[in-house]
């Protein structure tokens, strides 16, 4: 697969490059390009992201490393049974349990949530660090939901951290996926009130929690007319002394079951 001149290998992280260095060095820097094309296009191009770790795994399928990669890879491409395969041979390798929640959401994926649940109360838990236990309670909420548990799923996430006032990177998400789970059962106040506390801490748009609660507002989002379309059609209506009805709509503007003018900011979604 062709990769951009301005991607030396340089770019990835030097613990990486230090597992790269077992190889002989021009294919090292062959497998560093293309795990920098992994780290790049993972986001927008999972599919590509996917064709550049296959790449790097046959030249470099015994560092530990690159089945990490190729496991990431495979799960935004949602191939779990791949996914699976990959973290579980990364973590033999290592010894490390970091992609034990992502392993069991790779379960999830599969079909097979009990087995996520059992994963759930594995000791290897009790060995990740606060950021892999929360994702694990939200893997473990996303089992129960899948069950039809939906009680269970909102129990599960009630933790001091979901309690604590402090912000952390998984703030937003732990309180979304709580909001999303009462709203699951309609307690549709206490929702609305968590999807409020997600806004706060989504700092970096991670969550659609601000679509989510304007929603629950009845708020409803008008995109701006085409320029060139019914837009200027309207605007030549009113030269004419003709009814302009779309003139009244206001662009770019945020309704709600009232008609009075809001705003609203628009976040991405992200997985429970």
């Amino acid at each position: 697969m062709p990769i951009p001149e301005d991607v030396t290998g340089d770019e990835i992280d030097k613990d990486v490059r230090q597992e790269l260095q077992s190889l002989p060095k021009t294919l090292a820097e062959d497998v560093a390009r293309n795990l920098v094309m992994v780290a790049r296009l993972i986001d927008e191009d999972p599919e590509g992201a996917y064709g550049y770790s296959r790449v790097a795994l046959r030249l470099a399928s015994r560092v530990a490393a690159v089945r990490e990669a190729a496991g990431f890879a495979a799960y935004a491409s949602q191939k779990y049974s791949e996914a699976l395969a990959e973290f579980r041979a990364a973590r033999r390798m290592t010894g490390n349990v970091e992609l034990w929640p992502l392993m069991a959401d790779c379960e999830r994926g599969l079909g097979r949530p009990e087995k996520t649940l059992d994963m759930a109360g594995a000791p290897e838990v009790h060995k990740l660090d606060k950021a892999g236990q929360v994702e694990m309670r939200l893997v473990a909420a996303g089992a129960r939901r899948d069950l039809g548990q939906l009680e269970a799923a909102i129990v599960t996430l009630q933790s001091p951290e979901l309690a604590s006032g402090s912000v952390q990177p998984w703030t937003a998400r732990l309180r979304y996926a709580y909001a999303d789970a009462l709203l699951a059962v309609g307690r549709e106040s206490e929702a609305r009130e968590w999807f409020a506390k997600a806004v706060e801490a989504d700092r970096d748009g991670s969550t659609d929690a601000s679509d989510r609660l304007a929603e629950l507002d009845g708020v409803e989002f008008t995109d701006a007319l085409d320029e060139d379309g019914e837009d200027g059609e309207s605007s030549e209506n009113d030269e004419n002394g003709e009814d302009g009805e779309s003139s009244e709509n206001g662009q770019n503007e945020v309704k709600g079951e009232s008609g009075d003018a809001a705003t609203s900011d628009a976040d991405t979604s992200d997985k429970d």
